[in-house]
């Protein structure tokens, strides 16, 4: 056992990393286009946070985090979602006293006990952005706009965008006792988790993940047909933010999110390469949620995405991500004197940004080049005595087999080149 990782978990190993800093590095690269800022919360957070944001009916706070009582008797989770710490920060930091919107964005390891499945850990890793301080739906389209540009960008072109509106509380008391009245005839063929939702929340029953269950609801009322004029108003503005921007969307009524907070705005990319999971982005509108948390009233919208999801979808697309270049140069040296000498160039040649590498372990002459081989490196220089007595060292391209006689003080400048 100590040596396997717990159950869904997953461990990230070199040969595979770079395909992980890729997208880190082209979401980044998305956020300073759209000027969002970095926010960095802690690994976990205290359970009443998530209880009162996450909503204490769904499945995460009922089923899912990973909750332990620390030294001091306190009730700690592991984060299982990104936006509830974010607002906890904007909130004990006074954030909300600067120029609003504030725009955020994040890359986070979050935890959640649910059975593994592909592109679906315990341990798993999201990015996502949030912007507060407005209720204008030119910010949800943003954010949407956003998750299109940053998708397309790692040439995923084939995922759904589905969006629709769950209200805000006023319309949807309304939603729920229809709903309830719906369900009232079938209320003894639900789940057991469902029966107690029926009451507090029957719209985490739309959620719910039991065949049974989301046989039961095929039939029912839809939010769209309950929504107040507010609400209505910010779903066509939404929809004709999009269509100026030009992207393509479809409406689904089915759509719920699997979280308390959210209102109005809920959106989800799609795609059918991964199986029955095949959310890969999900987010929206949250216009209660910093006030819930104890701060001003102040609304919020953002998104999620979870980055093994992403990775799967882009190796079942065919999509390459470019492996990086190892090494630049090795040094294959022979004799004391040449490594003393290698060992000083190999320092002058990181400090100038190569990529350089040297033998370790003691390998002759020629299990250094079957070693510079296998590390891919694109020049190889030997040094020798000979080498050091005549002043000037053999430049080998590994690609094309060229060599070039290069004086001892211009290696650096020759790579250079």
């Amino acid at each position: 056992m100590l040596t396997n990782a717990p159950k869904g978990t997953k461990d990230i190993l070199p040969s595979e990393i770079y395909k992980w800093h890729y997208v880190e590095n082209v979401f980044r690269q998305a956020c300073s286009r759209y000027v969002f800022k970095e926010i960095r919360t802690p690994v976990f957070e205290h359970t009443e946070l998530f209880a009162r944001g996450v909503g204490d009916t769904t499945d995460i706070v009922e089923k899912q985090m990973y909750t332990f009582e620390d030294y001091g008797k306190r009730s700690i989770t592991l984060k299982p979602e990104g936006t509830s710490p974010v607002v906890r920060a904007f909130v004990e930091h006074k954030l909300y006293a600067d120029v609003q919107p504030s725009k955020f964005y994040y890359s986070i390891p979050c935890f959640r006990y649910e059975k593994p499945q592909s592109g679906r850990l315990r341990e798993f890793h999201q990015f996502g952005i949030e912007v507060f301080g407005t209720d204008n739906m030119m910010a949800d389209a943003e954010v949407i706009g956003f998750a299109v540009d940053f998708l397309e960008s790692l040439g995923i072109e084939d995922l759904e965008l589905r969006i629709n509106s769950i209200g805000c509380p006023e319309c949807r008391e309304k939603y729920r006792a229809a709903l309830r009245e719906f369900l009232k005839p079938r209320y003894d063929e639900l789940c057991d988790t469902c029966k107690g939702r029926y009451d507090r929340n029957p719209m985490r029953i739309l959620d719910c993940k039991s065949p049974v269950c989301q046989e039961l609801v095929k039939g029912a009322p839809v939010m769209l047909d309950y929504l107040c004029e507010d609400c209505r108003t910010a779903f066509d503005d939404l929809k004709d933010n999009l269509d100026a921007m030009g992207v393509a969307y479809t409406v689904d009524p089915g759509i719920v999110r699997g979280l308390d907070y959210y209102t109005k705005t809920a959106f989800e990319f799609v795609s059918n390469k991964i199986g029955a999971q095949g959310t890969v982005c999900g987010g929206g509108r949250y216009d209660h949620l910093i006030e819930q948390i104890g701060g001003p009233s102040i609304p919020g919208v953002g998104f999620g995405l979870g980055v093994e999801r992403l990775l799967l979808v882009m190796e079942k697309s065919g999509i390459e991500i470019p492996m990086p270049e190892q090494v630049d140069v090795f040094l294959a040296v022979m004799g004391d004197s040449a490594k003393a000498f290698g060992l000083k160039l190999m320092r002058d040649l990181r400090k100038s940004g190569f990529k350089a590498e040297m033998d370790l372990m003691a390998r002759n002459i020629k299990g250094q080049f079957k070693y510079a081989d296998r590390l891919k490196s694109k020049y190889t220089i030997v040094i020798g005595e000979n080498e050091l007595a005549e002043n000037k060292v053999s430049i080998k391209n590994m690609e094309t087999s060229e060599q070039k006689q290069v004086p001892l003080t211009d290696i650096i400048k020759e790579l250079g080149k």
